[in-house]
């Protein structure tokens, strides 16, 4: 699986990675097995989860960022176009891509969903990815044997 990090808001995905990290394990996956890819943004999630899906190597990917809300609009743009790209990367490629990109109002609400009060929603979206990647594989092979 390969794990994609915005490094804009990194001290909240830096958070966010390790939580997805943790799942992986939980889940039987080697870091050996995990690639980890930095971005420079949420904005550039889609174009780095489609240059990976490209690549036919991964059974998931999981996206993970952090958009905080601020005086301009700029917000809806990206978290709007970061979500509307990695859902299209997931369907054009049938590849589960696990959404961890935060869309919060404060740097405090970003720390409460990367490891405090609202849990670790990098955790979460790998969880997920994991989940959804494990229901295709069962679904191809029902395919393969019928």
């Amino acid at each position: 699986m390969a794990i994609l990090v915005s490094r804009y808001n990194e001290l909240v995905t830096a958070r966010l990675l390790e939580g997805a990290l943790a799942c992986c394990a939980e889940a039987g996956i080697g870091r050996d097995e995990v690639d980890v890819v930095w971005v420079p943004g949420a904005f550039e999630l889609p174009v780095a989860a489609a240059a990976a899906a490209d690549t036919e190597r991964y059974a998931c990917l999981v996206a993970l960022g952090a958009v905080i809300r601020g005086e301009t609009p700029h917000f809806e743009y990206v978290a709007g176009e970061a979500v509307r790209g990695l859902g299209e990367v997931a369907i054009r490629h049938r590849l589960p891509v696990g959404l961890g990109v935060l869309t919060v109002e404060s740097l405090e609400q970003a720390a409460d969903r990367a490891g405090g009060t609202a849990g670790n929603k990098g955790h979460e979206a790998a969880a997920a990815a994991i989940g959804a990647a494990d229901v295709i594989a069962q679904l191809r092979a029902r395919h393969a044997a019928g």
